[in-house]
């Protein structure tokens, strides 16, 4: 998989529908959103990553899955996903 960083339609699925439904993934997400995100075929600068982070709640997550997608898809960094 090449990397890329900005986050692509299925990538900005495959986040959501784990960040919606996955604690264990969410404790990682949160842990190191970097390497989660590099893993997935996304490069962050880890100087992005906020010292303090926070995920909405999965069913915020839900709720505004429509809405996140629109902003998120083909942007890069990880402001979406590290604030409530």
């Amino acid at each position: 998989m090449s990397k890329s960083s900005c986050f692509t339609p299925e990538i900005v699925d495959e986040l959501l529908d784990k960040l919606s439904s996955d604690d264990q993934f969410r404790e990682q997400f949160l842990g190191n959103p970097a390497l989660v995100l590099h893993t997935m075929g996304v490069d962050v600068d880890p100087a992005q990553v906020p010292p303090i982070r926070r995920l909405p709640s999965k069913e915020s997550l839900k709720a505004n899955r429509d809405a996140i997608k629109s902003k998120v898809a083909g942007k890069a960094g990880l402001v979406w996903f590290l604030v409530e």
